[in-house]
């Protein structure tokens, strides 16, 4: 067998995945099951290709996040040189259609120069629509209406597409303010270079020409759009590998369509179709109950985990009085197993169905001083002042969007007050043009009193030189030194520290600042325009991935997000009808979709597995009456021990237990008398 490189040969890949890794030409479904060397097989394969003599700029892999994208890539160019690696695309789905449409979204009627709408962009728009056609008092969400206009888009039906009259009105207007401005928002990306594709022939040919080798990762959770996208991007002889697994697709609540890699064979012909089984993460013991659990789901692809490693603890699920016992029962036995055996805290994870549930957690967590880490915290891109730096560079790039100029236009006041403001928009809209070029007529600025026009004047003045500076002479000048000293002309950083209570957010609004700065000053460096760099921005923006790993303490995070992750000792909380399964999927329809994100939440562990229910939940005050989850009846019990939190604490403490509480008890003692 050949050599791929260093550290990788086909002699340490099992049958399975020599097979995936040999499968190069036609259509290949790879079912991946959890914990089975899915990314290793897949990058092992692209490694294959390049020594096959498949050219680099033809090979193509999609990811759903960046941080995906960014691992498969290092992980390839550890196996091949430095070269073939940049030559190859490595992307996730809204990305590879900014590719597209810079290829021609012209012939869609857009000018090249699009901006992306994400985010509190968005958000800012839909809320001056809100009030724009349905008035002050108007009682709409906006992240609701979004919500909404997205699911249209993704389904294929028109944005207002709407029973409501007022929703489908602020629909119509949001896709027209779009189009307007020459935006477009995340759905857009998708929905326009599918349209791209499938009406150009001309586009379609030059892609599928460059990107005649593609493999998509996480199939389980493309939707019917991403399907379709696919299919325009993929022609005959369909050298396309898809990457997933069936049981692992728990997204549907998103969009995510199971049936893609159910029916694959539906949509490319006569697929090679290889099981990767063998498990390398988990014991024996969690993938018996973790394969006894899921069989129970109907149509699903057959197949079974299989372990790698042999025996294993054996698994515990415990009935609990309350979601407060069972919230200090588990941070108490952390905290033993810490002190007694000197593991890791980051050794440990909560796994709950819903957020609600990780408050009694936090608190349990925090009475005994436990490091703890809740994933889902403030994202970068949410920061007041990244999305003011972001606001501003998207108006050097394109002044004529209104959006981010009516953000930064008083942040810092520059003495253009609201009144001021309000008349300025009002004449756009009567014009039918953009604020910057009412920004810019004599005959508006005439209303405004001279202190307020020339504020106006110094404000388009400033942006002007900037713009200029970073768009007509950005070869002769970093981007990221022309922003630092468009800031601090504006003195934002004195504006911004001026609103803070504490040192520390002085510290981290201005660390959220720099780092703006940084990133564009390294694009610069890097040749990058400034296009690029938001373009960049806004895909890192939507596909915001918590990194935990960088983070310390015990994960307490939900099932949907543990996904892909893995911890030696897990606890998996609240295995009740109503949390899990879910109460929504009983009437939804989804109850197979809520016993895939359990089998996920199984298949999380390592070593270690405990289960738990509770009697009782406290719910607005109130204590209500629970009922054991109906997916308990189906585990096979050979390997799980059952017990009653009464039996566990009411039972004689053993000699090495009483040694240990009294000595923790003397360690908190003698804490206090130093404090």
């Amino acid at each position: 067998m050949p050599t791929m490189s260093a550290g990788f040969s086909f002699s340490s890949l099992n049958e399975a995945q020599r097979d995936a890794v040999n499968a190069l030409n036609g259509p290949v479904l790879i079912l991946a099951g959890a914990g089975t060397g899915k990314t290793r097989t897949v990058t092992c394969r692209i490694s294959n290709m390049l020594q096959q003599g498949i050219k680099p700029a033809n090979i193509l892999a999609v990811t759903f996040t960046n941080k995906s994208a960014v691992e498969m890539l290092e992980r390839v160019s550890g196996m091949v040189d430095k070269k073939s690696a940049k030559e190859m695309t490595v992307c996730t789905f809204h990305s590879l259609c900014v590719r597209i449409l810079r290829e021609g979204i012209e012939k869609l009627g857009y000018k090249k120069n699009f901006t992306i709408y994400a985010g509190s962009d968005q958000v800012g728009l839909m809320k001056q629509l809100i009030v724009r056609k349905g008035g002050k008092d108007l009682n709409l969400d906006a992240m609701q209406v979004l919500s909404m206009i997205s699911k249209n888009k993704n389904d294929g039906l028109a944005p207002d597409d709407h029973a409501d009259e007022i929703v489908s009105v602020i629909a119509q207007a949001y896709t027209s303010e779009l189009r307007a401005q020459n935006a477009v928002d995340f759905d857009d990306l998708l929905v326009l270079a599918e349209k791209l594709l499938r009406e150009h022939e001309d586009v379609r040919n030059i892609l599928r020409d460059k990107y005649k080798y593609v493999t998509v990762d996480e199939f389980q959770d493309t939707n019917g759009l991403q399907m379709k996208l696919v299919q325009q991007l993929v022609g005959a002889p369909y050298n396309i590998c898809v990457v997933g697994d069936d049981d692992q697709s728990i997204y549907g609540w998103r969009g995510a369509d199971v049936t893609n890699i159910l029916q694959f064979e539906r949509f490319f012909p006569d697929p090679k179709v290889i099981l990767l089984e063998v498990n390398y993460r988990s014991s024996a013991a969690v993938l018996h109950t973790a394969n006894s659990l899921i069989k129970n789901n109907i149509g699903r692809r057959e197949k079974e985990l299989k372990p790698f490693h042999p025996g294993g603890n054996r698994l515990r699920l415990i009935s609990m009085p309350g979601d407060e016992e069972e919230a200090e029962f588990i941070a108490e036995e952390m905290f033993e197993e810490v002190r007694q055996k000197n593991k890791p805290w980051e050794a440990f994870a909560v796994l709950f169905r819903t957020n609600q549930q990780s408050r009694n957690l936090e608190a349990a967590m925090r009475a005994l001083d436990i490091p703890y880490r809740v994933v889902g915290a403030q994202s970068f891109f949410d920061k007041k002042e990244v999305r003011d730096v972001l606001a501003y560079l998207q108006m050097f790039y394109n002044p004529h969007s209104d959006v981010p100029l009516l953000r930064v236009v008083s942040a810092p006041p520059r003495g253009i007050g609201q009144g001021s403001i309000m008349l300025m928009t009002e004449a756009s809209r009567e014009r039918d043009c953009s604020v910057w070029e009412v920004m810019h007529e004599e005959e508006v600025l005439e209303q405004l009193s001279a202190k307020v026009r020339g504020s106006v004047k110094e404000f388009t003045e400033l942006v002007t030189d900037a713009r200029d500076r970073m768009l007509v002479t950005q070869n002769k000048e970093n981007m990221g030194e022309v922003l630092k000293e468009f800031m601090e002309k504006i003195k934002y950083h004195e504006w911004m520290i001026r609103g803070c209570k504490t040192d520390a957010e002085k510290e981290k609004r201005a660390e959220g600042i720099h780092d703006m700065v940084d990133y564009l000053r390294d694009a610069s460096r890097q040749g990058k325009t400034l296009q690029k760099f938001l373009d960049r921005m806004a895909l890192q923006e939507t596909n915001n991935d918590d990194d935990i790993e960088k983070q310390k303490g015990v994960c307490l995070i939900t099932l949907h997000a543990s996904k892909g992750l893995e911890f030696p000792c897990v606890y998996l909380v609240g295995l009740e009808n109503g949390i899990l399964p879910h109460k929504r999927s009983q009437e939804e329809g989804t109850i197979d979709e809520e016993r895939r994100l359990l089998y996920v939440g199984i298949t999380r562990a390592q070593d270690e597995l405990t289960m738990t229910h509770c009697n009782y939940r406290s719910k607005y005050g109130e204590r209500v009456h629970c009922e054991t989850s109906s997916f308990i009846k189906e585990l096979d019990f050979s390997f799980i021990d059952e017990s009653d939190y009464e039996d566990i604490m009411g039972g004689e403490a053993s000699e090495e237990e009483q040694e240990s509480f009294f000595s923790s008890l003397k360690d908190m003692l003698s804490d206090d008398e130093e404090e």
